[in-house]
């Protein structure tokens, strides 16, 4: 039996819910939601803001036993309770081989996961250690060594995926591009395809036309009337963007028209 994907298939829990028109529960992608089939690899959810697609990602982690506002499983922290309880009525399919690594990256939050990081680094003798009983290795270090803090976003960005993610894992990944420039995502794309090679698992929100374009990514369309697949030269998102630099000239006439 083939061990990937670690997560093959979630479902939305319909005989729990007791009311449609309550929140989260309230929005046409998770109203119409029954299962979801998720890629072998990678599996990429688009759509408009606003659409539901962080609300998902975030149920899905919530459910695996991630941190709300992101981190490994081992982070236990919370600066503000604002996550749905949309993971309570999720039955996530899981395959008989479990991951090995494991990461929520939320963009909106990782200023607090760089911030737990260094008060966890903050031990001192002063909490039992000695010379002959020393605190452990600074968690910065599996994060190249410096803290998140004194790297640009972007440069934090790409320390997780380069230094912290270690293959064999399952990757949930909201927005990754937020901080990135285009030749930065294609450094994620390469370092995306060496953790597939590693017996990993992405599963991505996104806005951006490069990572959605990772060879042969399940991608779903998230709208009002539901969650549905899609072709990567259908998305909205590869459409405009190629219109747009292909011949921007006639858009910005009409963007700029009074």
């Amino acid at each position: 039996m083939e061990a990937l994907p670690y997560l093959k298939e979630i479902q939305l829990r319909r005989d729990l819910v007791e009311s449609f028109d309550i929140y989260p529960f309230s929005i046409p992608a998770i109203k119409e939601l029954n299962s979801l089939e998720l890629g072998k690899h990678v599996t990429i959810f688009v759509g408009e803001n606003g659409s539901g697609k962080s609300t998902l990602l975030e149920a899905i982690a919530v459910g695996l036993g991630f941190n709300a506002e992101g981190g490994s499983k081992n982070f236990n922290f919370g600066t503000r309770n604002t996550h749905s309880d949309l993971y309570n009525y999720l039955r996530l399919s899981k395959s008989y081989k479990r991951y090995r690594d494991g990461f929520f990256l939320r963009a909106e939050s990782f200023y607090n996961v760089a911030t737990h990081i260094d008060e966890l680094d903050e031990v001192s003798y002063e909490f039992g250690f000695s010379k002959e009983n020393p605190p452990p290795p600074p968690i910065k270090n599996t994060y190249g060594g410096k803290s998140l803090h004194k790297q640009s976003h972007g440069e934090s960005f790409l320390a997780l995926m380069l230094e912290r993610f270690g293959g064999r894992g399952l990757y949930i990944l909201d927005e990754p591009e937020a901080a990135l420039s285009p030749t930065r995502q294609l450094v994620v794309l390469s370092r995306m395809h060496q953790l597939v090679n590693d017996n990993s698992q992405f599963i991505m929100a996104t806005h951006s036309p490069i990572l959605m374009a990772y060879p042969g990514a399940k991608i779903y369309q998230i709208d009002t009337s539901g969650i549905n697949p899609i072709e990567y030269k259908d998305t909205e998102h590869y459409q405009i963007t190629k219109a747009f630099i292909n011949n921007p000239e006639p858009m910005l006439k009409e963007l700029f028209s009074d």
